[in-house]
């Protein structure tokens, strides 16, 4: 059964710097040898998250790119764009306002601290619950 979770940004750590979050949540998929998919809200987003991939932990190696070439298929850790298309993974982690399009298994939704953010978490939770799948809430 396919599932969604919902990870909260709380702490303030990741208040300051939400992609944190996602770089920690891209390599605990990495260590775990899941393929995976982000989805940024545009492409600076995916620009600075490429970045901050090589950055965030010094001791960490997560082979990575931003979608587009050849390497696509091979590369664990793919971030995608608005208006790229990619071939579907088992992972998604979806930083954009609509539910992650396509056929996975789980997908992993950041949702910001800012209340009006938030708001359209909701929405994707029940998509995702009416879509069948089984839903966690996890605050960050």
């Amino acid at each position: 059964m396919p599932r969604a979770d919902f990870y909260l940004i709380d702490k303030p750590r990741f208040r300051d710097d939400p992609l944190l979050l996602v770089c920690e949540l891209a390599k605990k998929a990495f260590d775990n040898g899941q393929s995976t998919l982000i989805l940024t809200r545009s492409f600076e987003q995916a620009e600075q998250l490429d970045e901050q991939l090589w950055e965030f932990d010094e001791a960490a190696f997560i082979p990575h790119q931003i979608a587009g070439d050849d390497d696509d298929a091979i590369t664990p850790v793919l971030i995608v764009a608005p208006e790229t298309h990619t071939a579907d993974r088992a992972l998604v982690i979806n930083l954009r306002d609509e539910p992650a399009p396509g056929l996975f298994e789980r997908v992993l939704e950041v949702v910001p601290a800012d209340d009006g953010e938030r708001a359209g978490s909701r929405a994707r939770w029940k998509t995702y619950q009416h879509a069948g799948f089984v839903v966690a809430k996890h605050d960050m």
